[in-house]
């Protein structure tokens, strides 16, 4: 087994308030591998993009990390100044968002913002930047990448501007990536590129990869696990296959149940009733009880861990009762 190159123990985020503390992360544990692509979905709210603004260091105040531990390649990075993760962020963990024009600055260059990044964080000289800046355009599929180094934001279309997010993301080679729905306001068809695309240099660069994304056909075609979110927990976790194929979780069995398949002859797809608590009215118990079809008496008074449930491990009493 390949040492982990991030883990996340026992996480736990809140947002303080007038009216008390919100907990919005509770208890948050997963692990990815050099090279390894773990897929993070759930319904908006679950608390996914939270767990990837955590890593990054980006939590919006008032929010802050209130327990447990998150270490980058065996260093800790969940306590560090400000100005010491300002340089892992980068560096170390590149950062791919849902919209790219928020990671570009309209009124520079794409060379200009490509040089910066690479001169900030390598030992190189101006000349080699540029040059470099070139062939990550290359790599990452824009034609002409001589030319358009120069060009403005404006001027590429939205899939070519992702494209632009992720040579960025990986202009100063980390080793880990957190992209945060990056495929969400493209094309199908675009998507599918961006997809492959991603999941070609990750491997080539052999960068761990943390994907944030609310769709599972993202998920099946780019991961080699996933993490099922739910109310700031996870609810399942294990390679992808087994999660999608065979979920134990009645959450991740619902979400499954959800999406159209090509070849099944369904007139209804599965419709898991009720939404998702809110922060501040998180049921006691399991917080899935109140829309679980198989809820019992334990659901409702104790919450349950992560435990062994073949592949996967999830956190149901379900999964407890069977063994």
């Amino acid at each position: 087994m390949t040492a982990p190159l991030l883990e996340v123990k026992n996480l736990r985020v809140e947002f303080p308030s007038r009216r008390g503390t919100l907990l919005a992360l509770d208890d948050i544990s997963f692990s990815i591998a050099p090279g390894e692509i773990l897929g993070v979905v759930g319904e908006s709210g679950a608390g996914k993009s939270l767990t990837g603004a955590s890593i990054i260091g980006l939590l919006e105040p008032p929010g802050r990390i209130a327990g447990g531990e998150i270490r980058l390649d065996g260093q800790r990075i969940d306590n560090l100044p400000y100005e010491a993760m300002r340089k892992i962020r980068g560096r170390q963990i590149g950062a791919i968002f849902q919209d790219p024009l928020t990671s570009l600055n309209p009124l520079y260059t794409i060379g200009r913002q490509l040089t910066e990044t690479i001169l900030t964080h390598l030992p190189v000289s101006e000349a080699e930047a540029r040059q470099r800046a070139v062939k990550l355009l290359k790599e990452t599929g824009i034609q002409g990448a001589e030319q358009r180094i120069d060009q403005y934001p404006h001027q590429f279309s939205g899939g070519m501007r992702q494209r632009v997010v992720i040579a960025l993301a990986l202009a100063a080679e980390p080793k880990l990536i957190v992209a945060d729905e990056p495929t969400t306001a493209l094309d199908v068809s675009i998507q599918a590129q961006i997809i492959s695309l991603l999941k070609r240099l990750c491997k080539d660069h052999g960068a761990a990869v943390m994907l944030v994304t609310h769709d599972m056909g993202v998920i099946a075609e780019t991961c080699d696990r996933v993490a099922v979110m739910y109310a700031g927990r996870i609810a399942e976790i294990g390679p992808v296959g087994d999660v999608i194929n065979r979920p134990t979780h009645p959450y991740t069995v619902g979400l499954m149940g959800s999406i159209p398949a090509k070849d099944e002859d369904r007139e209804r797809l599965t419709q898991i009733d009720g939404a998702m608590p809110r922060l501040n009215a998180i049921p006691k118990g399991c917080a899935f009880n109140p829309r679980c079809p198989k809820v019992f008496d334990r659901c409702k008074s104790e919450r349950p861990d992560l435990l062994d449930a073949g592949a996967t491990r999830a956190a149901c009493w379900l999964v407890g009762k069977s063994a």
